[in-house]
């Protein structure tokens, strides 16, 4: 079969495009915004969807010289906002080769070899968690559908165990929980049970008993049909007590689905082991491979213990899907999808090519970085720790520094170059905030950042 007889097949603008993807890898760009007023980007841009085209070159230009420096590094060892990422070369590379592969990664039949891949990486997660070799799910485009999908698994086993359905369906999460977790509760035209989390934002096992208490002494009947508890918080990197979340969940019949789409990446990292106790008894969880596994965006996983109970909620059955063969694993069947690329890959790839051992290592790297920059706060008289970390996301105040300081602060080393840092609130007070994810993050150089700190927020 060909290709391309349609097309323009130029060969110069192909390597072209590949040199600069190439280059990318060792050039880097600096941690600045290079956002630009929509009025000034739409005119550095001019019209490019045009009836003729404006050809690939000067299309590779405008990419180039506009597009791309009018966003923000992502990858940058000095970005530490927000949760940034850190893709291998290997990943980074690998995704032009799957994107130039084409695959339909939905079902068994037309994706096998991308799908056995992608499931080798997914039973590496799940052995991580300590679940069983059967556990399996899919890849999915981030936290935000892994989340939901997760949830509607949930709310449908649920279903399915009770003799009538509840009048309201209700999950159960802290405040704390991702923004992600209170929109699916949106979609889903369900309500989120409050659960009042400690002094350090987590969810625990006696909070979750006295808010189910609260309701009925049979929750599961009452509607309340899951518990979504953090590993890795998004504004302070806390993890809930999973273990007496667990028993409070087996004991109720009530689904237990982690959320760890930032945190999870430390299941690898036997320096915080004591943290995963309870992970073993989830029912699903994600863990976001774009952020601290080092994949390319978009790519989460989504892995159930039991992945029949996510067939159950997504399997699509239509006259045009009857030739599907139900008896092998289909990817389309465990999320909130249908059409999906094979977006697993980069991550098995760069797996593949570097091997476990260097994840755990770079994973354990950050962790190290972290608690160095801790221990440097915490020698400035002018700095307050907010709190030692759980995992690689660091609060801490600047000593009589308000949230128009900050955030002129923030402004300021970001047009600068110097570091990507924006402030956010912790117990409705105005605090900065660090996420390392890159393990070249070099310690001396945030510790300059925090020398910075003692002088004028305007500099």
């Amino acid at each position: 079969m060909t290709s391309n007889r349609f097309w323009n097949h130029d060969e110069d603008l192909l390597r072209s495009v590949t040199d600069w993807s190439l280059l990318r890898l060792v050039e880097g760009r600096d941690p600045r915004s290079g956002a630009l007023p929509a009025e000034d980007l739409a005119n550095a841009l001019g019209e490019t969807v045009v009836p003729d085209g404006i050809g690939g070159s000067e299309a590779l230009r405008l990419f180039t010289e506009v597009i791309v420096p009018a966003t923000r590094a992502q990858d940058n060892p000095m970005n530490l906002a927000f949760v940034p990422a850190a893709p291998t070369e290997a990943a980074l590379v690998f995704d032009l080769a799957v994107s130039a592969a084409e695959i339909f990664a939905g079902t068994w039949e037309a994706g096998a070899g991308a799908i056995a891949a992608e499931n080798q990486a997914l039973r590496w997660l799940a052995a991580l968690a300590r679940w069983p070799a059967t556990a399996g799910g899919c890849f999915v485009a981030g936290a935000t559908m892994g989340n939901l999908s997760a949830l509607v698994a949930g709310r449908e086993r649920a279903r399915s165990r009770l003799d009538a359905v509840p009048p309201r369906w209700r999950f159960a999460a802290t405040a704390d929980a991702h923004s992600s977790v209170r929109a699916a509760a949106t979609v889903m035209d369900c309500e989120v049970l409050n659960v009042p989390s400690d002094e350090r934002g987590r969810m625990t096992g006696h909070a979750l008993t006295e808010a189910l208490e609260e309701v009925s002494d049979d929750p599961l009947a009452a509607g309340v049909f899951a518990v979504v508890v953090s590993f890795g918080t998004t504004n302070a990197g806390v993890v809930d007590d999973l273990a007496g979340v667990a028993e409070v969940c087996q004991s109720h019949g009530l689904w237990m689905h982690v959320d760890g789409a930032y945190g999870a990446a430390a299941l690898v990292a036997p320096s915080v082991a004591p943290l995963f106790v309870g992970m073993e008894c989830a029912d699903s969880f994600v863990v976001d491979p774009h952020k601290w596994l080092f994949a390319p965006f978009d790519c989460c996983a989504l892995v159930y213990r039991e992945p029949e109970h996510g067939a159950a909620a997504h399997s699509q059955f239509a006259t045009y899907l009857d030739g599907v063969d139900r008896d092998v694993w289909n990817p389309a069947d465990f999320a909130v999808h249908l059409t999906r690329r094979a977006r697993g890959l980069p991550f098995w790839f760069s797996l593949a090519t570097y091997g476990t051992d260097r994840y755990r290592d770079a994973v354990e790297k950050v962790l190290s970085t972290t608690r160095a920059v801790a221990e440097e706060i915490q020698t400035r008289s002018h700095l307050r720790l907010v709190m030692e970390p759980d995992l690689s996301i660091v609060l801490f105040e600047r000593v009589g520094w308000d949230m128009v300081d900050y955030e002129a602060w923030s402004l300021r080393n970001a047009k600068a170059g110097t570091v990507l840092c924006v402030p956010t609130r912790w117990r409705d007070q105005p605090v900065l905030r660090f996420c390392f994810i890159n393990p070249e993050t070099d310690v001396a150089e945030v510790a300059a950042v925090l020398d910075g700190l003692a002088g004028s927020p305007r500099g």
